[in-house]
């Protein structure tokens, strides 16, 4: 804000610690709302590896509830121990991902960097210029909301689990409880989930009127959780029940000993909105998000509950993990998605 200006609640400001800044800007009554993420590969496929880091940026925008997007910047780092055919097979199939899944949620790619380092970077910029009601302060969790969660968890077990196949001191570790099919479709899974855009969702949380979202990514579902819970104005704790998982990775995430998946520490990349909706629509919006007039491949779940605490947020001991098959799987009756009974995974 300018100096000796005092916060204005109808031009709302959001800094570091969310998914996005929010500026009020010094004219017309607008915000500018930005953000930038970049990683490193986790597919093998460079295509697809652009999709999901162009994915990844716009989320931050999707988790604020807005659904356009004035600019998008590409940042790109190309690794020196790549031969120079690799350069020029690879780069492009990353910049073309990259700008197509750009293109799908009605942006574009202006500009950006491309420098050489030791290791590929894929990642970028996105902008918007808003006005006040189109976006929603990730701060108005009131006691009584329910939680919603539009992917499932296990994205970072389903891409290593995928690397082990190659490994066979990790792999024997794991192969008594997943076939090495089990393994290729829970990671195809992953890559077409991390690469679905949350522009839908986004544009259900004002349909549905939600108090408060996040994206869940590099800190876990808990990790996420807490810091949504820490922004809210009311004194509320978030209790999560359920835990939707590509079936098959919390046997993984056990027998492996390694990712803390049903602790809710795993990272996700390019991981589903969670959202706080009032009681009365969570079930609605779970219904909407899945129906074919937004295309194929858009799922939700109820996992949890918005009660009176002090702004923090827990995983109850014994969650109920609702196995998501992949797919390309072969169908069978998945348990009802509004059950909050404690279980172990079934394998």
């Amino acid at each position: 804000l300018p100096a000796g200006a005092e916060p204005n609640p109808t031009f709302p400001a959001l800094g570091i610690g969310m998914d996005s800044c929010v500026i009020p800007l010094r004219h017309g009554g607008l915000s500018l709302v930005q953000t930038t993420d970049f990683f490193y590969p986790l597919v093998e496929d460079p295509y697809m590896m652009g999709r999901i880091a162009c994915a990844n940026v716009l989320s931050d925008l999707y988790a604020m509830g807005i659904t356009e997007c004035d600019n998008m910047l590409m940042l790109l780092s190309v690794s020196q121990s790549m031969t120079e055919e690799e350069r020029e097979k690879i780069t492009p199939l990353m910049i073309k991902g990259f700008r197509d899944a750009a293109e799908e949620g009605g942006t574009a790619v202006t500009g950006g960097q491309t420098v050489v380092n030791p290791w590929i970077i894929v990642g970028g910029v996105a902008t918007v210029v808003c006005q006040p009601n189109e976006f929603i302060m990730p701060d108005s969790a009131v006691v009584g909301d329910v939680l919603v969660l539009t992917k499932p968890l296990g994205t970072q077990v389903a891409v290593n689990a995928h690397q082990w196949l190659d490994n066979p001191e990790r792999w024997n570790k794991i192969n008594m409880v997943v076939s090495r099919e089990e393994v290729e479709l829970a990671y195809q899974e992953a890559m077409f989930n991390m690469a679905t855009l949350n522009r839908t969702a986004a544009g259900l949380m004002h349909t549905f009127n939600a108090h408060a979202a996040t994206d869940i990514t590099g800190f876990g579902i808990l990790g996420h959780s807490q810091n949504l819970a820490k922004q809210q104005r009311n004194e509320v704790s978030f209790v999560i029940h359920n835990l939707p998982i590509i079936a098959k990775m919390a046997a993984i995430s056990k027998a492996s000993g390694r990712f803390g998946l049903l602790q809710g520490t795993s990272a996700e990349t390019s991981g589903g909105l969670l959202i706080c909706l009032p009681r009365e629509q969570a079930a609605r919006f779970c219904s909407e998000i899945k129906s074919s007039k937004y295309g194929e491949g858009h799922q939700a779940w109820i996992v949890g509950i918005v009660e009176k605490g002090n702004r923090t947020a827990r995983i109850i001991d014994k969650p109920r993990v609702i196995e998501v098959l992949p797919r390309g799987a072969t169908a069978t009756a998945l348990v009802p998605d509004n059950s909050n009974a404690a279980s172990e995974p079934s394998s």
